[in-house]
């Protein structure tokens, strides 16, 4: 399992009985979490929240909070910075799990000394759209079938002060732009992706992931240059093992440029009892 552990402005602090306590920069929420399957020691750290989400019976759910917060704060990793605010989705636009891909990104775009073009598919807030440009890409198209999740990542943009790097925002359905992209001729050295279990585009399109990952996977494929450097896949669907990313880059990526392939899970240390927080699986293959 590859660790997030690097993170001073965020910390999950316990987790149990499906829920998890986490600490953003100095607001303390619980919320939460399926993966927590295992039995909750009650402490007064679960006391010393500042916000609670409660599942709604109908679905869905709302937080209370115990002091008036503010609607978005800012947390920092390393040299990058993104706006938080909870939303009525339990999220809080950015899952710090995902600090140990920001981290290998950066590393092979620094090392990569050539131009780097990235593909950020199902991009969200932009958190690896910033750790790419950060790094040193000559451009990162950003992709996400959401105008208002769009309009948050601009935002990590300026907070990450690269308003003059080269990102381009599309606010489209990923396939559907893929497919326009292969007509075009472009290219990318580098594409992620972090698709949902399920999602509509902005047109209705829906996506599933267990029927539509393997035929996105072959398309992008066809995006990668004469000498790509990576491919990320990251996923949290229930029930779909790392092996199957792994099998689909084989079978793909890898049988048509060769190199090397990696796949397990990923997650975030418990600080409260040094236990670990699964946060689901990737996939990366690279030169």
């Amino acid at each position: 399992m590859r660790l997030s552990n690097e993170w001073k402005d965020y910390e999950c602090i316990d987790a149990g009985c499906g829920e998890k306590l986490e600490r953003w920069g100095n607001i303390v929420l619980r919320r939460p979490d399926p993966a927590a399957m295992w039995p909750m020691i009650m402490t007064d750290l679960w006391k010393k929240t500042d916000g609670v989400y409660h599942r709604s019976k109908d679905g869905g759910g709302s937080w209370k909070f115990e002091k008036k917060l503010p609607e978005s704060w800012q947390v920092s990793y390393k040299d990058l910075t993104f706006k938080v605010s909870p939303t009525n989705f339990k999220h809080t636009g950015l899952f710090p799990e995902q600090a140990t891909n920001w981290d290998f990104l950066m590393d092979k775009i620094k090392k990569a000394d050539r131009p780097i073009k990235v593909l950020n598919l199902f991009a969200y807030t932009g958190a690896a759209t910033m750790a790419c440009s950060k790094a040193g890409a000559v451009e990162v198209v950003h992709v996400d079938a959401s105008k208002g999740i769009v309009e948050w990542a601009k935002e990590n943009m300026r907070l990450c002060g690269l308003e003059n790097k080269k990102i381009r925002f599309i606010v489209d359905d990923c396939l559907k732009f893929v497919e326009r992209e292969i007509r075009r001729g472009n290219k990318y050295d580098c594409i992620i992706m972090d698709p949902p279990s399920y999602g509509r585009g902005p047109s209705g399109e829906v996506w599933k992931l267990e029927n539509n990952l393997g035929n996105l996977i072959n398309k992008c494929s066809e995006l990668l240059s004469d000498k790509p450097l990576v491919f990320l896949i990251n996923a949290y669907t229930t029930g779909i093992s790392s092996t199957v990313l792994y099998n689909i880059l084989t079978l793909t990526i890898k049988r048509k440029y060769g190199g090397t392939i990696d796949s397990g899970e990923i997650g975030l240390p418990i600080s409260q009892n040094n236990l670990v927080l699964p946060c689901g699986i990737y996939g990366r293959w690279q030169e």
